[in-house]
């Protein structure tokens, strides 16, 4: 299902602060792989996604609407290296 592109307002200003482009997300919505899944999620079930513009990666946290079919974008950041491993889709060991 290709749902539409609906963000919150806290999507787009991370977006403009952590110079993440619309199209960039867009790609990761689309190509990036699923690396965590929050199936008790309100009101809808999330996930996050990974995926690259360029070599830069980034997560995208994800919410759909199936019975509507909109993809609420919840948050867009690049992974901390000091949270996450070389792989972007696996969080360091504490």
């Amino acid at each position: 299902m290709k749902a539409p592109f609906i963000s919150a307002a806290n999507a787009i200003r991370r977006m403009f602060e952590r110079s993440i482009s619309k199209a960039q997300v867009m790609t990761v919505l689309e190509a990036g792989d699923v690396i965590a899944e929050y199936e008790d999620d309100k009101p809808f079930p999330s996930r996050l996604k990974l995926g690259f513009a360029g070599a830069r990666p980034i997560h995208v946290v994800e919410s759909k609407d199936q019975e509507n079919k909109i993809c609420h974008v919840i948050t867009v950041y690049e992974p901390d290296s000091n949270i996450w491993n070389d792989d972007y889709k696996t969080r360091r060991s504490k």
